[in-house]
């Protein structure tokens, strides 16, 4: 094909591609000009944190403490300037803020969200102890740390769900949602899951916004956490709305079990797997799937 061919070819659709178009310009956030988030400043916010609460797992092992403090110092140093950045940038989907406010918002944000470091870290070390303790398989937890997609899944769920509550808007969803292509598991940002969390497996775990687990609970592949059905104001607009469900604590959840509808499965609950449940069940409940019952259909008479 002839250079000339292919450049017109180009330069032909660099002129219809670089006009707004009206979805773009509708979907575009406000009339700020200043960049929006990035997906890999993202990531690295999240790489950062997790080499400062797994820091010896992560970064060279320092028995001296000053070694420490300056190691984690460095790391802090930067996640305080990625993000912030990068909240001011999430700032810019939020209808009230002014372009004006975004970057000092940014700044008192990022160190609000430090301030609650000490906490997240307690919470997922919580997380690491109760996949040792369901999990046989698990030698060390030094295996659970490095292995374990829960432990990347959390890492990045307690991370967004601090965002989440100090209302910063699309930064939290990046995050979760890069554990979710990284691991199978998608949890909303906005749902509250309680300390000494575990899933084991993990892969097609679903926990909608809303959903409310308690502590000590544990679950397994394929369970999903979700919405029954939606409610709707008088213009046909989604409400949002409380509709996933609550798990109170110790509850253990089977494979590819689906708990939907804003119900309640009382404290230590057992649900078996490949089962709907769409009604509240008390405390100390047992779930399971009924037999099967061969229905002696032939050549598919009666389906």
């Amino acid at each position: 094909m002839k250079q000339e061919t292919i450049n017109e070819t180009l330069r032909r659709n660099v002129a219809v591609l670089s006009k707004h178009t009206e979805d773009e310009r509708r979907m575009m956030p406000s009339a700020m000009q200043a960049p929006l988030p990035s997906v890999s400043d993202v990531e690295t916010i999240v790489g950062l944190i997790k080499g400062i609460i797994f820091t010896d797992y992560f970064h060279r092992r320092q028995p001296d403490e000053q070694l420490r403090s300056y190691q984690i110092g460095v790391s802090m140093e930067e996640l305080y300037r990625l993000l912030r950045q990068q909240i001011a940038r999430g700032l810019q989907f939020c209808d009230e803020c002014q372009e004006d406010d975004v970057l000092a918002t940014g700044e008192r944000l990022a160190l609000r969200f430090i301030d609650q470091l000490p906490e997240i870290k307690r919470l997922l070390y919580t997380d690491v102890q109760a996949m040792f303790d369901n999990d046989p398989a698990a030698q060390t937890f030094g295996e659970v740390i490095f292995c374990y997609p829960v432990v990347d899944t959390m890492v990045h769920y307690r991370i967004a769900h601090c965002l989440h509550q100090m209302e910063v808007p699309v930064i939290p969803r990046i995050i979760t949602e890069q554990a979710h292509s990284k691991t199978g598991i998608d949890i909303h940002p906005g749902a509250e899951i309680g300390e000494y969390f575990a899933i084991d497996h993990g892969t097609g775990v679903v926990i909608g916004e809303t959903s409310i687990i308690g502590s000590h609970v544990t679950l397994y592949q394929g369970v999903t956490l979700g919405a029954k059905s939606f409610k709707y104001d008088e213009q046909g607009n989604m409400l949002n709305i409380p509709r996933h469900p609550i798990i109170e604590d110790h509850v253990t959840v089977y494979s590819n079990a689906s708990i939907l509808g804003r119900i309640t499965i009382g404290h230590h609950s057992v649900v078996g797997g490949n089962i709907w449940v769409t009604n509240s069940v008390p405390p100390y409940s047992r779930l399971q799937q009924s037999k099967a019952v061969d229905a002696g259909f032939q050549d598919g008479a009666g389906i």
